[in-house]
């Protein structure tokens, strides 16, 4: 049997490749926050804009350049930019919900503190199945959700309707990340297919 993988989803790491400065570390932990619907997020949603940050912002935003032009080859000059970014606190026993990430095109998580074979972000296919089969294995193909590891100093980038949350921490330590969304500027579809947008 040959099988390709049609339309797949790409979901990318990138490595920051250094530990976080105690600065850095300080300046997040020591965010004012709101409750979030199963845990905490900074009342500040712009963190990529403080100084504190510019190491780390830096970083998110090469890496989002790079799996634009990679995953969507545009051949406008069309190119991605940060809209918001906000820290999330999740606690032993709490949880992140599942949704997507709307009025956004490319959504990222930068994990600042995890605990290793612990901490997972979850993924879920939301399109309706006429027939459910229940199989005797799980895998990409027959699987309504698969989880991926939650590494710190790691980045995933993904498509911001892609459904994801994260399930109640067990550790004792919380769990903190940086997420953040984006949007476009330039010159998105074709003006002679009547799809031209300019922004």
């Amino acid at each position: 049997m040959i099988t390709h993988n049609l339309f797949p989803t790409a979901v990318s790491f990138f490595e920051f490749g250094s530990d976080l400065t105690q600065d850095e570390l300080d300046f997040i932990t020591s965010q004012p926050t709101r409750g979030n619907d199963g845990n905490a997020t900074s009342t500040d949603h712009n963190l990529f804009d403080h100084l504190e940050l510019a190491r780390i912002a830096e970083f998110c935003n090469q890496s989002v350049l790079e799996y634009f032009h990679e995953i969507y080859n545009p051949k406008n000059q069309v190119t991605p930019y940060i809209t918001q970014s906000w820290a999330n606190y999740t606690e032993q026993g709490q949880y992140h919900h599942k949704h997507a990430h709307p009025n956004s095109f490319i959504s990222g998580v930068f994990y600042v503190k995890t605990t290793p074979d612990l901490d997972r972000i979850y993924f879920y296919q939301d399109n309706y199945r006429q027939i459910k089969l229940p199989p005797k294995e799980w895998n990409l193909y027959n699987s309504e959700s698969w989880w991926l590891p939650a590494t710190t100093g790691q980045l995933i980038l993904f498509p911001s309707s892609l459904t994801h949350m994260v399930q109640p921490v067990e550790a004792a330590e919380t769990r903190i990340s940086i997420s953040f969304n984006t949007w476009l500027k330039g010159d998105i579809g074709d003006d002679q297919e009547l799809t031209g947008l300019h922004l």
